[in-house]
């Protein structure tokens, strides 16, 4: 029987994607969901799909009073993964204000006033499973990706932050950061995406993470070398290698 059989997991952006894939795969684990995004036809949708027990918590990650709510609507949980998410390929030069202001609010605002109601209760009962999406994004500085992947290192940092604090608990932190997958989000890219993959396979390696006792997990594997090891250069030697070309 799988580890996370009879687990209740609320899964905040749900609705498709990573997420709506990684809810099929943890029902057919029989873990009990709770699907969470703005959407509500589209999770209705998808738990009448689901085996076993999932149920639906519409919810907009920038609205502190709805996050409230729903906090005290989904109960005791086991567990809470951060999916939600939101995304604009941009440069510097087109910095759209309305937009970055969006990727902040959803991608680690959102997930601030999320986890800080939920992540106290875990470390009270010195127990639960945190699970954060980041992105291999975060590591460092991207051209194209103003307003994303500093949004995303913040969330990355959030995770090491919870990790550092709860580390003699019993609360278990999982971070994992992925590369491309393919959805509606990376469907604005117009430039090559290395290594993309479908959301069921990535999916599959989220609920392996999940599984296992590490902090940190990046896939897919090969590609994330590159991020980690772009870690240690100097920062002349790395924008002189990933930085915009003229």
């Amino acid at each position: 029987m799988s580890a996370l059989a009879g687990k209740r997991y609320w899964l905040v952006g749900a609705s498709e994607g990573l997420g709506r894939a990684l809810a099929e795969r943890l029902a057919a684990d029989g873990a009990e969901l709770i699907l969470s995004a703005r959407n509500a036809e589209r999770l209705a949708a998808l738990a009448a799909e689901l085996p076993g027990t999932a149920r639906v918590v519409p919810l907009d990650v920038t609205d502190s009073d709805a996050v409230a709510a729903a906090v005290a609507e989904t109960g005791e949980i086991d567990g809470i993964v951060w999916l939600a998410g939101a995304y604009w390929p941009m440069k510097t030069a087109d910095w759209d204000p309305d937009k970055v202001e969006t990727m902040f609010d959803v991608n680690l605002t959102g997930a601030a006033r999320v986890l800080g109601r939920v992540v106290p209760g875990f470390a009270a009962r010195d127990r639960g499973h945190v699970v954060i999406v980041g992105s291999l994004s975060g590591f460092r500085g991207l051209p194209g990706a103003i307003g994303y992947g500093a949004s995303k290192a913040g969330l990355m940092h959030l995770a090491e932050n919870i990790r550092a604090d709860l580390n003699r608990s019993n609360v278990k932190v999982s971070l994992v950061n992925p590369g491309f997958i393919r959805t509606r989000l990376t469907d604005k890219n117009d430039f090559e995406m290395p290594f993309i993959m479908d959301p069921e396979p990535a999916a599959d390696h989220v609920v392996a993470a999940m599984r296992a006792t590490r902090f940190q997990t990046n896939f897919p594997r090969v590609f994330s070398w590159i991020f980690r090891a772009s870690q240690f250069l100097p920062a002349p030697l790395y924008f002189r290698l990933f930085g915009a070309k003229r």
